[in-house]
């Protein structure tokens, strides 16, 4: 499958993602302009298509190996860069600055995703009935759910990972962030990093001992090879913009009816970045869905070791396959 005038071929970069060798990238534009890039990676005689919705700091590339377990259990998979990172277009006054004017523009790119999907659909890629969403996926997720763009289009079984349905953080911070994130944003500050943010992203500037995203070494290093044979990838801290929305999306996702698609959420027993509480209450409310807890993981479930990702791969298709995700 080849892009074509309405979608062009896209830059990517087969060798860092170290997934299956079909790896292509394509250019899409939202409806309001801007411009993305869908990543996808075909097989032949795929019993289904495996949606990838990355997280915040994200990029298509990233899931080439994830790619490669899906492709082992017999299925193509699509991943996306959002806009505002990856090689999408950045919409901070730095590019290096996580920004979006709004979170509900994330919905411009499902839907722009959508529509090429439609207009590119061939044997080895079907339309995808299933997703795993990560970390900020998993609130742009949430959203298509809560909105029912998920299952007007056809989707049959949703899976998360880490999903950001809140932020982890203490009640004082917590109201410090919502009133500097709020007032910055009103003020026509939004598009500034938040306080304390860096102009380096996390998985070049820390180190592997303690790091809040995995325990293994080799995905570790997997992730930071990526960024810095490709810097143009990386993205730094977020925006003040970001942040005001990401608290108001949480306090939303709150309030609302649970979705009616069955769900299968993993969560690592040392997750620090996004709220565990939030992820447990939605499940607890949430009757079709299902909670697997990952002894000692942290928030990159599908960057573990071996014997974790083939668990939760393993878990995970299995899932899909019970819901007619195929």
């Amino acid at each position: 499958m080849q892009g074509n005038d309405t979608f062009p071929d896209a830059p990517f970069f087969r060798d860092i993602a170290d997934g299956p060798g079909t790896g292509r990238a394509i250019w899409v534009h939202a409806e309001d302009g801007v411009r993305l890039r869908l990543g996808y990676w075909p097989l032949e005689g795929a019993k289904g298509t495996v949606l990838i919705m990355p997280g915040r700091t994200e990029y298509v590339e990233k899931y080439g190996r994830v790619a490669r377990e899906l492709a082992a259990r017999g299925y193509a998979a699509v991943a996306l860069d959002w806009r505002g990172q990856g090689l999408a277009d950045r919409l901070g006054r730095v590019p290096s600055v996580g920004h979006v004017g709004r979170f509900q523009d994330f919905q411009k790119d499902w839907a722009a995703f959508m529509g090429a999907l439609d207009a590119l659909a061939c044997p080895e890629l079907p339309k995808p009935k299933a997703f795993v969403a990560h970390s900020m996926g998993g609130g742009i997720a949430m959203r298509t759910l809560l909105d029912g763009a998920a299952q007007a289009a056809g989707f049959r079984a949703v899976a998360f990972t880490g999903p950001m349905w809140d932020i982890e953080l203490t009640k004082p911070m917590r109201l410090f962030a919502r009133i500097v994130a709020g007032c910055g944003s009103a003020i026509g500050l939004g598009k500034l990093f938040v306080p304390g943010g860096s102009g380096e992203t996390y998985v070049k500037e820390a180190d592997f001992e303690d790091n809040t995203l995995t325990r293994d070494e080799d995905m570790w290093n997997y992730m930071r090879g990526q960024l810095v044979t490709e810097p143009e990838l990386a993205l730094s801290g977020p925006s003040l913009r970001w942040l005001s929305d990401a608290l108001a999306e949480g306090r939303a996702f709150a309030a609302s009816p649970p979705p009616e698609l069955p769900g299968l959420v993993f969560l690592g027993t040392h997750e620090r970045i996004v709220s565990s509480d939030a992820i447990r209450a939605m499940t607890q409310r949430w009757s079709s869905c299902e909670l697997r807890m990952i002894e000692d993981g942290e928030h990159e479930i599908m960057m573990h070791g071996p014997e974790v990702r083939r668990a939760v791969f393993d878990d995970m298709i299995a899932f899909f396959e019970k819901n007619g995700a195929v």
